[in-house]
């Protein structure tokens, strides 16, 4: 729990209301203190750091002008909801943030009657917000509604979907953007640009000041595009400066109509090392709350790593090569593409469906694209993979990463739905590699073949497997196995793994002496594999870090059915529900993929045929 008996004011404000009840004159104080507690408390715990030391005064400000959690306040993505969680009553818990049982890493409804709406992806605040705004027109009730976007999520389309359609509708609703210059990398764009025209043109001290934007021949004025869509423009005002910001809010909490506030803030702001460096203090691990210094990394590279690095040597043999990813550089593993190779990379902001058919026309035109992109943000770009990819059969290579399960950023991160998402799509080629070598073979793989594919991959690092010198491509649609059972009866089962559980389903296999089969394929699957072991096991188990319902082991599933295979079947995977936040391994022992769940239910399994085979001998004597 977090300490505060070393802050004066920050121990006797636990509701926006005993905010309200300080003294103006107080607030710099407590800001202070809220800020020098972000820093101690996430330096122990780790979590999104810089974003949320930027928007402590403005939390500060919203909260003690607005009636919350009567005015709806919905903040965009979560990242940056830190200091409105220790406002709203759970400053005592915040070390526990992203833990197993502890507070949500975004803002949950279930959690608090503070967090007005649920969030974790970026553009939806807008929207959410819009309808609130339209529901309290209809109900004719007395409150306001406000939404809190950063400059980053105002780049998705559907933020300008819904400043769209607020401003054809005139609702009573206020808009903040929180403009750092930064998405989790440096912010892209023609609007940031605009942005730091305008700052620079003001001489205000801001992160923009350090990239001067392209000069324009006219520069139109501050708030052009918002007012032509609606809205009346606010600012741009200093997002630090307290006395500023609540008395702006003060006189537009009233006003009718959309109303847009532009707040400049510096993500990092009050701990030096964040400030000078705010892409690499996005999302912490415990640190130095003093010096900024990091534990030491694991020796292992992560999956994201050997991507990127497999990427640059792809790009050297093959100038077709581009690469595109949604505003994910460095958690992507782009970072030494986009030095090498800038004008082969695409940085679209947090814009998937844009990433997806921008890939689309780049095919089209004979290039070789790739996109990058988190598996819980593919899920965005769906109706874009089918109908402008797949349908029309188009070379684009999507690299998936955060495939299964995440850990600490939970169940709005979790990449549990793609194989049954992708496994269902015509002309696609679905790929699960077990280790880090045969992520890069089924990538080259992927690379090579004259249609789309699909490799997915976990967080983190894997087990440590030798990467051969050069990745050579595997024959599509043909697993591998990799262990036989050494008994001298028939065996009994067979594992298929799909992916990362391969190392989890030998654990056990060792136990069982079972037989594992490293898939590889999840589209096409290895039928002749399946039924070879089929013909030859009492039990087939199929293993998958995606959800049950629909995955990998359905298909398998569907091609026994449809030879009428009577095999004995059990299906493995996320179960049909949300997994929240916790660590990976946790949430795999939670979910029985460790090996341990995996011998639980295949023992249990066993025991239910034996007993089945039991009963149908007594009956037959």
């Amino acid at each position: 729990m977090s300490d505060t008996s070393g802050y004066s004011l920050l121990g006797r404000v636990n509701t926006p209301a005993e905010l309200r009840a300080l003294p103006r004159a107080e607030l710099p104080l407590l800001a202070a203190e809220m800020r020098r507690c972000l820093i101690e408390t996430l330096g122990r715990a780790g979590g999104h750091f810089a974003a949320n030391l930027g928007t402590v005064e403005l939390s500060l400000a919203l909260h003690r002008c607005f009636d919350t959690p009567h005015d709806r306040l919905v903040w965009d993505v979560g990242h940056q909801a830190y200091p409105h969680k220790m406002l709203t009553g759970r400053r005592a818990a915040l070390e526990t943030i992203r833990r197993q049982g502890g507070l949500a890493p975004f803002n949950s409804r279930e959690e608090s009657a503070y967090d007005a709406f649920g969030n974790g992806h970026a553009g939806t605040a807008l929207s959410a917000a819009a309808g609130m705004a339209a529901a309290v027109r209809l109900k004719r009730e007395r409150r306001r509604v406000v939404a809190v976007i950063g400059d980053g999520g105002i780049t998705a389309g559907m933020a300008y979907e819904a400043l769209n359609h607020i401003g054809a509708l005139g609702l009573d609703l206020l808009v903040v953007l929180n403009d750092n210059d930064m998405s989790i990398s440096e912010n892209i764009g023609a609007l940031r640009d605009h942005a730091a025209r305008l700052l620079a043109g003001r001489g205000m001290a801001a992160p923009h000041a350090r990239r001067p934007a392209p000069a324009a021949a006219a520069e139109p004025p501050a708030g052009a595009l918002f007012e032509t869509l609606g809205f009346s423009y606010h600012g741009p005002v200093d997002g630090h400066d307290l006395d500023a910001l609540t008395g702006v809010l003060e006189r537009l909490k009233d006003a009718t109509g959309p109303q847009f506030l532009h707040v400049i803030t510096v993500k990092g702001k009050g701990f030096e090392p964040a400030e000078a460096d705010p892409i690499k203090y996005h999302g912490v691990t415990r640190f130095d709350p003093v010096t900024g210094a990091f534990a030491a990394s694991a020796a292992t590279p992560s999956y994201s790593q050997v991507f990127g690095d497999w990427l640059c040597q792809a790009a050297e043999r093959d100038a077709r090569v581009v690469a595109i990813t949604p505003a994910m550089r460095e958690g992507s593993g782009l970072v030494e593409f986009a030095r090498r190779f800038p004008q082969r990379f695409f940085d679209v902001a947090i814009a998937e469906q844009h990433a997806v058919t921008l890939a689309a026309g780049l095919a089209c035109e004979g290039l070789r694209p790739v996109v990058a992109i988190y598996s819980t943000f593919l899920q965005r770009a769906y109706d874009q993979l089918i109908h402008d990819v797949a349908m029309q059969k188009l070379p684009v290579l999507f690299a998936i990463d955060r495939a299964g399960l995440v850990g600490a950023d939970g169940a709005s991160h979790q990449g549990a739905f793609d194989l049954s998402y992708l496994r269902c799509v015509p002309n696609l080629v679905v790929m699960a590699p077990s280790d880090e070598n045969e992520c890069r073979r089924l990538l080259a793989t992927g690379l090579g073949h004259d249609g789309p594919s699909a490799v997915r991959y976990p967080r983190g690092s894997g087990p440590g497997a030798a990467l051969e010198a050069e990745a050579l491509p595997l024959p599509i649609g043909r697993g591998r196995l990799l262990r036989e059972a050494q008994g001298r009866r028939r065996p009994r089962v067979a594992i298929l793994a799909f992916g990362a559980v391969l190392q989890a389903a030998l654990q056990a296999a060792e136990i069982l002496d079972a037989s594992v089969a490293d898939m590889r394929f999840v589209k096409p699957l290895d039928e002749g594999l399946i039924l070879q072991l089929a013909g030859s096991h009492e039990l087939l188990v199929t293993v998958e870090d995606n959800a049950r319902l629909g995955g990998a082991g359905s298909g398998v599933n569907e091609i026994l059915t449809a030879r009428q295979h009577g095999v004995a079947l059990l299906n493995l995977g996320l179960p049909d529900r949300y997994v929240e936040h916790a660590s990976r391994a946790e949430q795999l022992a939670e979910c029985g993929l460790d090996s341990a769940g995996m011998l639980r239910a295949i023992q249990k399994r066993l025991r239910v045929k034996d007993a089945g085979e039991q009963a149908q001998q007594r009956q037959g004597s």
